[in-house]
Parts: structure tokens; C-alpha cells; sequence
């Protein structure tokens, strides 16, 4: 029998591979000569991939420096939004340091609101219509749960002849211009209100000032309301509020005196002097709103 050559072909010898057969020359078992013809062409050829690998080599390495640079100028002067990093970073030397110290702003603020009393302070400014009816408008008033029928209006620029006692000298002496009054009405009670209108503020604080306890507005009746307060002792109040003095009398519709216990009469005397008091500066609010947004 036979058999072909044992172990199969014969392996070639590659240099790359640890386990290959190095060439011989005349075949052989044992002993045999090496090849030197074919040892020194596969020795030049592995140098000359050696040499080829590491000039391949730094290229890829000249490629991986080149890019890196190139990424740091793209990072330093490019916008860079992806990474949200902020762009246009300045130079190291142009940082401040932490110790640096921070600026500083002169501190803002929104003008202050127009004051209302400032409208009501003087003739120059005050400069909205006026009237009775104006001031106290509709036909009743409610303070809390009090209702107060409204009654006669009146307006006068001789303000001495609509009062009494002491009054009508303090009005003529501090220049006072007009004489507003309202007249209201809650069961068997009227109350008189007078607003006394001067130029200015001082003016209107120097009368309420002056006046004393004899000096009073005379009461209005008319127009369904009974005469009251024209004999018998009535309550009276004196207040100011910009170039304004305002005045109260209160008393009953059947002539009777009023005391120190009738709690009611002292109670409508005081809701229509807060009344006045609010619509006064009501006046004043609504020409400061005028003004600033104008």
C-alpha cells in the first residue's frame, strides 16, 4: 500500500508566525544547511515592514496631535454650544483672580407716587372741578350700617354770612374763597356739613386753629328738611385737610338740647366728619392718578 507524503505538504515559513518551518535548502531530515539566500531576503523584508509600521505609525500619531490642536483653537474661539461651555473664554491672564473685587452699581428705584395730599394743598394744583354735590354725591350715604338720607346743597363765596359766633371772622381773616354745605338726615337728627375752601393749605390749618367753640356753621333745612340747631345747644366739630376746613353741626329736629349722653347725635356728627375727611382726599387721589399717568 501506499501512502502519500507523510504529515501532508510541506508547511511554508512565514516570518510572522512564531510556529512555521524556516526554509532549507536540499531537503533533508537532520543536519541540514540553512537556507542563507532565503534568511537574508526574509530578514530585509522584515525590516522594511518594521520601518514602514513606525513611519505609519507617526503619521497616525501627527494625525492625533494635529486634531487634538486643532479641537483646543475650536474650543477657545468657536462657539461651542454643544458642550455648553461658554464661547470666546479669554486669556488666562485676563481672568480675574477670586480676590479681585467685584463692581459695583449705584442703586435704582422707581420714583415715588405722587402724594394726593400735594393736589389738595393749594389753588395751583387743586385744580379739578368743585361743587357741593360733587363732594357728596348720590342721595344717601351709608357708614357702616348707619343710612343717612341726603337733603338741601348750598354754595357760597361769602363764607361769613352762612356761619355764626366766632366763625365769620376767622373765614374773612384767613382769606377764605367759598362755603360748601350738605345737610343730612337720620331719624330725629340733622347734621350740617360746611367745607370752608382758602388758597392754601396754611391757610385752611390756621382756621381750624382759630376756631373755637362758639364759632359755627349755621345749619341748612329746606326741601323737606326741618329747621334744627337754630335755638336749642347742638354738637359741633372743627377739622382741616389740605387748603380745606371743614366744619359740623348736629342737633334734633324738636329742639332739643343736646348733651354728652345722646351718643346718637355724637355718632352722626363724627360719620359725616369721616365722610368729608375721604371725599376730600378722594379729590386729592383722583388728580395725583391723573397726573402720573398722564
Amino acid at each position: 500500500m501506499s501512502f502519500g507524503q507523510q504529515g501532508g505538504p510541506q508547511s511554508q515559513w512565514d516570518p510572522w508566525k512564531p510556529q512555521s518551518q524556516q526554509p532549507w535548502a536540499n531537503g533533508g531530515d537532520d543536519g541540514r544547511t540553512p537556507d542563507w539566500a532565503a534568511l537574508a531576503e526574509a530578514s530585509e523584508t522584515r525590516n522594511k515592514r518594521r520601518r514602514l509600521l513606525f513611519v505609519g505609525g507617526g503619521a497616525v500619531a501627527t494625525i492625533a496631535i494635529g486634531t487634538a490642536v486643532a479641537m483646543a483653537v475650536v474650543s477657545a474661539n468657536g462657539d461651542n454650544q454643544a458642550s455648553g461651555n461658554p464661547s470666546n473664554v479669554p486669556a488666562s491672564g485676563s481672568i480675574p483672580s477670586s480676590s479681585a473685587t467685584a463692581p459695583s452699581f449705584a442703586p435704582t428705584s422707581a420714583p415715588p407716587p405722587l402724594d394726593p395730599k400735594d393736589f389738595i394743598a393749594s389753588k395751583s394744583k387743586d385744580t379739578a372741578p368743585l361743587s357741593a354735590d360733587a363732594l357728596f354725591p348720590g342721595t344717601q350715604l351709608t357708614m357702616g350700617s348707619a343710612v343717612y338720607k341726603k337733603g338741601p346743597t348750598a354754595d357760597t363765596k361769602n363764607c361769613a354770612s352762612v356761619a355764626e359766633g366766632t366763625l365769620p371772622k376767622v373765614l374773612n381773616a384767613n382769606d377764605c374763597t367759598r362755603l360748601l354745605r350738605v345737610t343730612y338726615v337720620k331719624g330725629g337728627i340733622g347734621v350740617t356739613v360746611g367745607v370752608a375752601v382758602f388758597d392754601t393749605e396754611a391757610q385752611a390749618t390756621k382756621a381750624k386753629n382759630q376756631t373755637d367753640n362758639s364759632g359755627l356753621v349755621k345749619s341748612l333745612f329746606g326741601s323737606g328738611v326741618k329747621p334744627f340747631c337754630n335755638a336749642a345747644f347742638c354738637r359741633t366739630t372743627t377739622n382741616s385737610y389740605g387748603r380745606y376746613a371743614y366744619f359740623t353741626i348736629a342737633g334734633y329736629f324738636n329742639g332739643d338740647d343736646v348733651t354728652k349722653k345722646d351718643t346718637k347725635v355724637f355718632q352722626v356728627g363724627d360719620d359725616l366728619a369721616v365722610f368729608t375727611f375721604r371725599q376730600i382726599r378722594r379729590r386729592g387721589e383722583a388728580q395725583a392718578s391723573a397726573a402720573a399717568n398722564e
